[in-house]
């Protein structure tokens, strides 16, 4: 299973990082954290996604246009850049979503690389059976990307110290890890994490 396994870390960015647009509470905090994951999967030779957010500049997700955010992440900007201390390995395969419009996409799994192809085939091309994820946010993306991921019959390890949420309503972050759980993820920590790659 270990050598079948991969790491998503979801979004990122510097808009979703306290100074951003949209910024999650301490999500900056996720940074270093995610960068000893890195170094974990990078050791073993693991594959590695990072997805972002890459937004046109009038998308139905942003209030202006009808959405329930601020705008945040528009392609070729700041904002939509990684996190300047994230360090993302030279292999790292990127995954850009939100392109469309008319569409909110908040999983991964909704994100294609830079050839256009979508994670689920790559995940398939390349055998993958187990992916660990973290990264912004806990209540909304990662939830998204984690729930994706077990419906695609994938075994999925939430990475909680790795992963802050937005809380919109008190407690979503809570509520998510739960769901999560209860649909049928582990949720781990970074001991947990390594013991179980080093099985």
């Amino acid at each position: 299973m270990v050598k079948n396994s991969a790491l998503i870390i979801v979004d990122v960015q510097n808009d979703f990082c306290p100074g951003g647009t949209l910024p999650v509470p301490e999500g900056d905090r996720v940074v270093p954290v995610l960068n000893r994951y890195i170094n974990l999967f990078s050791a073993r030779s693991l594959p590695i996604f990072a997805s972002r957010d890459w937004h046109p500049e009038k998308t139905s997700h942003f209030k202006d246009y009808g959405g329930i955010w601020p705008v945040h992440c528009v392609q070729l900007t700041n904002g939509a850049a990684f996190h300047p201390d994230l360090r993302l390995p030279m292999e790292v395969v990127v995954l850009s979503k939100g392109m469309d419009p008319t569409k909110d996409d908040y999983s991964a799994f909704q994100a294609v690389d830079k050839t256009g192809r979508p994670l689920p085939a790559i995940i398939k091309e390349m055998g993958i059976a187990h992916i660990y994820v973290g990264g912004l946010a806990t209540d909304y993306c990662v939830r998204a990307t984690v729930l994706e991921g077990l419906k695609a019959g994938l075994a999925v390890t939430m990475l909680e110290d790795a992963s802050r949420g937005v809380d919109l309503q008190p407690g979503d972050s809570e509520r998510a890890v739960e769901e999560m759980r209860k649909a049928g993820a582990a949720v781990a920590n970074y001991a947990e994490a390594e013991q179980g790659l080093s099985v």
